[in-house]
């Protein structure tokens, strides 16, 4: 910047300079137009100076820096499992048959009865099961509801079950209700047998 300012400086002293020199020629000089001269020189003087000049020097692009690209955070929330529905219980009161530690032949077949009673705030609908969820299943199978029964309710349930071969001691089978969804509430009710050549365990009512 510096140099340009004494580059400009030192064009418009020869500037004048040559100005001057140009009218004393023409001044001298007869015949001669002193305005054309004049013209002239200040036309190469001002061509002169434009090619001295420097070239302006051009900024470097400035780089503007790019956004972050953001991630998105995938949800790790595990998906809910099915819970039981508040509104379906069921109470165990008694059994009706075959009491805990009954002594049985294996292959004998026999009829579990229990006196059970709904306390939830719905009705069972037709199509709950009564299944298997634990021990011995004893070739029981699912029982399936015909008909509603309604809140406070008592109701006899029973399975068809065989007593296994060639098992000796304790034999226990769970059941419990279930709606028609699947999904298991109340009471899980079980059956105890004893069969083979065992001392018949005391045991205590329990659902």
């Amino acid at each position: 910047m510096k140099f340009s300012r004494l580059l400009i400086s030192f064009g418009l002293i020869a500037g004048v300079f040559l100005f001057s020199c140009a009218d004393n020629r023409a001044d001298q000089t007869p015949g001669v137009d002193t305005d054309a001269v004049r013209t002239e020189a200040v036309a190469t003087f001002a061509s002169s100076l434009t090619e001295s000049l420097p070239a302006p020097l051009t900024p470097f692009p400035t780089q503007t820096a790019s956004p972050a690209a953001t991630e998105t955070a995938l949800s790790t929330t595990p998906e809910p499992s099915p819970t039981s529905n508040p509104c379906f219980n069921l109470l165990y009161i008694a059994d009706v048959t075959i009491p805990d530690g009954t002594r049985m032949k294996p292959g004998e077949k026999f009829t579990k009865t229990w006196l059970v009673q709904n306390i939830g705030g719905c009705a069972w609908r037709p199509g709950f099961t009564f299944r298997h969820v634990g021990g011995d299943p004893m070739r029981g199978n699912t029982v399936t509801l015909t008909e509603a029964i309604p809140t406070g309710a008592k109701r006899e349930i029973s399975v068809e079950l065989v007593v296994p071969s060639g098992i000796n001691g304790v034999i226990e089978s769970a059941w419990q209700m279930a709606d028609e969804n699947g999904i298991f509430f109340g009471d899980t009710l079980s059956v105890k047998i004893v069969t083979g050549d065992v001392t018949t365990p005391a045991v205590t009512n329990t659902p």
